[in-house]
């Protein structure tokens, strides 16, 4: 059986349930309130919805296809990873600036006070500078980009139970992706509230769709 497409069906079908979702919160009081550099709040929002489907369509039909078929380095050849990590990361660093243009746009479209706003982003910020310590040291960037997708050598690489792992085995995402909450949060804008929400839950679909396939195939069963 072909694992090139593997959970896509669901894939495809949890985003359409995600956009769906997020096309009715973005109908309520204040979603679309304010503007910013004379582009309104929808446009900023629609915008931080896009990056990340695309971030993580890319992510999947590269890691796929480079899988099951070799498809990037039999045509890039040594260069593949480098090309697939230069779009990786600009798609990447695009999604928090995305978020913080929505909730300056969006600002003061929720009703929560200053106080609030300042210890939950402390809160929230707090484990994010082990957290990217324990990336650095322990896991690696290239680790993280999937070097295993492309270098066979890669995947005999131990599982990381050091730093922050220590705890998680899944950092990337259960603590990773709670800085994307914090403009939201700090500048009090309902549609960045929405647009972190919907980037938190996608990147769960693409978790259980793409990325545990996927390491079932590099090193087997996958708890």
């Amino acid at each position: 059986m072909n694992k090139t497409f593997e959970k896509q069906g669901w894939h495809i079908l949890l985003l359409a349930a995600l956009l769906v979702g997020v096309y009715f919160f973005s109908q309520t009081e204040g979603m679309q309130a304010g503007s910013l550099w004379g582009i309104d709040t929808s446009t900023w929002l629609c915008l931080s919805i896009m990056i990340p489907v695309v971030h993580q369509v890319f992510v999947a039909l590269g890691w796929r296809a480079q899988l099951h078929g070799q498809w990037m380095t039999r045509r890039l050849g040594e260069k593949a990873f480098r090309v697939f990590s230069v779009v990786f990361m600009l798609l990447f660093l695009a999604r928090p600036v995305s978020l913080i243009l929505l909730a300056i746009a969006n600002a003061d479209s929720v009703a929560l006070a200053v106080p609030f706003r300042i210890i939950a982003g402390v809160l929230l910020f707090i484990p994010l500078p082990y957290f990217m310590y324990s990336v650095l040291k322990y896991f690696g960037i290239e680790r993280a980009l999937g070097i295993d997708h492309f270098d066979p050598a890669a995947r005999d690489l131990p599982m990381v139970t050091e730093g922050i792992f220590k705890y998680t085995g899944n950092a990337m995402y259960t603590i990773g992706f709670l800085a994307l909450w914090i403009p939201g949060i700090i500048w009090a804008s309902k549609a960045a509230l929405l647009s972190a929400a919907f980037s938190h839950l996608y990147i769960w679909v693409h978790y259980y769709t793409v990325e545990k396939p996927d390491m079932e195939v590099i090193y087997g069963d996958v708890n």
